[in-house]
């Protein structure tokens, strides 16, 4: 009776154990979800703040409604393609778990996994369309960009991840891709995507001159965009929490291979302050300087988890250095208007952070699949920049051709808040010193 009842007690302690540490994960990965909407904070700040005064809400306001209108398209479809399509086009057994009507899609006792697994996912899809969002403002048409916002959210970027962020992910399981940061299928898709909308879209008016000059068009609040920036960098801790996998006593990579915590800490904010002084000293513009963080994360993403943090430094300064230089090549020689430089921030940002992945991480074991190398990443980079440029480019060629894409020249002259936003975003812009160009001290 004692040895039967002290079973008992161990049982009991065992599931007790057990339970914790599925909750303990359930409840990692809920505030990583929390840190990422600051994210979306962030975009919010530094968008409004990159427009010109009479664009300012509508940029916000479109950003907004990405967000809102990807949570319920990742719940009816975007889920289910990443748990279908590994294998490439051929539907996987496990798709049934992401269907809505499945006992997995809701509350169930018998699942702490799933709920909070699609909410993390759902917020990295979110972000793949505020990426977007940032390059084609002051001129895209709020309904045009909620359309590509919910083709590249629901179901662009989440077939690169099946494809490539996922145990069996056929880029892993035949070409070794190492990507634990999702520096492939958010940040490229996303960046590629959005140069096919942006070669569609054209610059907004007055960008160029006749002889093709350059004009610099300054938004209207450069430290609402700073700080906007910041809180992205801040969120971007959830978001790669969210890469890593806590299963309540080790920590596991998308592609099962074991890490840390501690590693990513490391290699994360070394990463940031990489980027961040390679982009200053190239640019000495604060914006840039900025947006440099991001260039850093995304650079050292795909090996967040294997790098010496003085490595992951390097690789996200020399990111830091090239990547603007990029963006104004884009700009004088392709005449791409992307007013925030997210293609070269986040799509070049992409390519470089999986090819030097191919240059310093080769070798590098994988569970599934060959090792690490710089031709395995070389072609899984030109599988992501066509899977994100080419419905990119399709989807907004057809809206041009409909005239669905680009709002009438009159209203962009007029401000997109005219005819978008029914109030204000400064109403009393008139008796504000600031706003009427009157000096604000003798000083000035």
């Amino acid at each position: 009776m004692e040895n039967a009842a002290l079973l008992a007690k161990i049982e009991a302690l065992e599931a007790s154990v057990a339970l914790t540490k599925t909750v303990n994960a359930e409840v990692f990965y809920w505030w990583c979800t929390a840190l990422m909407i600051a994210i979306h904070a962030g975009f919010l700040a530094y968008e409004m703040g990159a427009s010109r005064a009479k664009n300012a809400l509508a940029s916000g306001l479109k950003n907004l409604l990405a967000f809102a209108f990807l949570v319920p398209t990742f719940y009816f479809f975007g889920w289910w393609i990443y748990l279908a399509f590994p294998t490439g086009f051929t539907v996987s057994e496990a798709s049934s778990a992401g269907v809505a009507w499945g006992e997995s899609m809701g509350p169930n006792l018998g699942d702490n996994a799933s709920g909070i697994f699609w909410a993390a996912f759902t917020l990295f899809a979110a972000t793949t369309a505020s990426i977007m969002s940032g390059a084609v403002i002051e001129r895209i048409r709020m309904s045009a960009f909620t359309i590509l916002a919910i083709l590249l959210g629901g179901f662009v970027w989440i077939l690169g991840a099946s494809w490539g962020w996922h145990p069996e992910g056929w880029l892993t399981t035949s070409w070794g891709l190492h990507d634990i940061g999702a520096a492939g299928c958010v940040h490229m898709i996303a960046g590629f995507f959005t140069l096919g909308v942006l070669i569609n879209l054209g610059p907004r008016i007055g960008r160029f001159n006749a002889d093709g000059t350059v004009n610099h068009i300054a938004g209207h609040n450069m430290p609402m965009s700073l700080i906007g920036l910041m809180i992205i960098v801040m969120g971007f801790f959830g978001f790669l929490g969210g890469c890593i996998i806590y299963n309540g006593g080790t920590w596991m990579t998308i592609y099962n291979t074991p890490t840390t915590l501690s590693a990513f800490a490391f290699n994360t904010l070394m990463g940031v302050a990489g980027g961040m002084i390679g982009s200053y000293l190239v640019t000495r513009d604060p914006f840039w300087m900025m947006s440099g963080a991001l260039i850093g994360v995304i650079s050292s993403a795909p090996g967040l988890d294997v790098y010496f943090p003085a490595l992951a430094f390097l690789i996200s300064f020399v990111g830091g250095c090239v990547i603007p230089k990029l963006a104004d090549m884009l700009l004088v020689r392709f005449k791409i208007d992307d007013a925030v430089g997210a293609v070269a921030v986040h799509g070049f940002g992409g390519v470089w952070g999986l090819l030097a992945a191919g240059i310093f991480a080769s070798g590098y074991p994988n569970v599934s699949g060959p090792a690490v190398s710089f031709s395995g990443q070389l072609m899984s980079v030109v599988v992501f920049a066509i899977l994100g440029f080419a419905p990119g480019f399709a989807a907004s060629y057809v809206l041009k051709m409909l005239g669905l894409l680009r709002t009438d020249p009159k209203i962009e002259l007029a401000g997109l808040d005219i005819s978008e936003v029914p109030v204000k975003a400064y109403p009393e812009a008139s008796t504000i010193p600031a706003f009427t160009g009157e000096a604000l001290s003798p000083a000035e």
